[in-house]
């Protein structure tokens, strides 16, 4: 049996108060995110993804890590971190925000949480968010206190999930509406549970407040999902991308505005409220933007896992691009990807050449995401 000193970490990267469980469940490579290890192998990949789409997997997600604002500005502090209109955010709402810079550059894309009228948390993706909000905190003359909490989420996902959070809280749970949270006790385990999640598959993350517990909550929640079929696992890459779904720092950076993904409807300009990078992202949206995102169709033999570099796409001898994401969808029977291409050469239905590790091969530009587009099976 592998035990946790078997991957000789050192202790300069953090471990997650899941790390030890998920070890002790088979749990075979790690990589890191957040400064924090992630569990990235649980065995066959494609496995995983079937575990997802037909029954419910637990993925250990403690280093989504949570930014807290408090204090008696931080509504208004949180709003000039995101372009997001944020005047009808609801206690108790989530949403899905970008947070830019002065170029309009994308820091990141959390969740934003908000639990109290000024007690928020962003739950991150892969970026260093609690420095940028401290630093901006600095100068801004508001009264915000930010913090990292000890909070770390898990990953309930898949169409059996909603059983076993009934088996674990009771009926109550079944009217949780999507992206909304509450804070919830489990067997003295404080928690705050949303309607959320990375897998565009109905989904829960739970958000333990007391990592002392992570060990009890991990096997609480395995041992109530057993009879649904309820595996541990990671997050999918085959259904992110069919979802259209974004990973930062690969289908997204600093260097990447808003407009060249489509995510118009995350920014509004003509809010009253004033935003870092404001002024850029007027100036980008009356230019015009040079790339955008598309989706690809790979003509060639089903690829054996994740790109792990960006694949260059090329047109007529020239290069108008780079594949961000592609793997094999073993339910679409394709290979799909997505891809930053320089807007002239965007062109729904055209050919492309795209220079895989493997050699050059067709792809066709489609419209994405390639499975469930409206989200119908997450908002269910």
């Amino acid at each position: 049996m592998t035990q946790a000193d078997d991957f000789g970490f050192g202790t300069q990267i953090r471990k997650s108060p899941y790390f030890d469980a998920t070890v002790r469940w088979g749990a075979k490579g790690f990589s890191v995110y957040n400064h924090m290890y992630i569990p990235r192998d649980f065995g066959d990949p494609e496995q995983n993804f079937w575990n997802l789409v037909n029954d419910a997997i637990l993925c250990d997600v403690a280093v989504e890590r949570q930014v807290e604002i408090t204090g008696p500005d931080a509504a208004r502090f949180v709003q000039m971190l995101t372009p997001r209109d944020l005047s009808k955010m609801a206690v108790g709402q989530c949403k899905y925000i970008l947070i830019t810079n002065a170029e309009g550059g994308i820091l990141n894309d959390p969740i934003l949480l908000r639990l109290a009228e000024n007690h928020f948390w962003i739950s991150l993706a892969d970026s260093d968010i609690l420095l940028w909000a401290q630093g901006v905190a600095i100068h801004s003359g508001m009264d915000v206190t930010i913090t990292e909490p000890d909070v770390s989420p898990l990953q309930l996902q898949g169409p059996k999930s909603g059983e076993i959070m009934r088996a674990l809280f009771g009926d109550g749970i079944m009217d949780l509406k999507y992206y909304w949270l509450r804070e919830l006790d489990l067997d003295g385990i404080p928690l705050i549970v949303s309607r959320t999640g990375w897998s565009s598959e109905l989904g829960y993350e739970l958000y333990l407040r007391d990592g002392s517990k992570g060990d009890a909550l991990w096997e609480r929640i395995m041992a109530s999902g057993l009879e649904y079929g309820l595996k541990p696992g990671h997050t999918s890459s085959i259904r992110r991308i069919e979802g259209g779904m974004l990973s930062y720092h690969a289908d997204a950076d600093i260097h990447t505005n808003p407009f060249e993904l489509g995510f118009d409807r995350l920014v509004n300009l003509d809010m009253e409220a004033e935003f870092i990078g404001k002024a850029a992202l007027k100036r980008i949206k009356e230019e015009g933007v040079t790339r955008k995102q598309v989706g690809l169709i790979l003509d060639c033999d089903p690829l054996q896992g994740p790109n792990t570099t960006f694949w260059a796409i090329n047109k007529d001898g020239e290069t108008i691009g780079k594949v961000t994401s592609a793997v094999y969808s073993p339910r679409l029977e394709q290979n799909i990807a997505l891809a930053m291409v320089s807007a002239e050469h965007v062109v729904l239905g055209s050919d492309v050449e795209v220079v895989t590790k493997s050699g050059l091969t067709r792809a066709t530009m489609v419209e994405f995401p390639f499975y469930d587009p409206k989200k119908k099976i997450a908002a269910a």
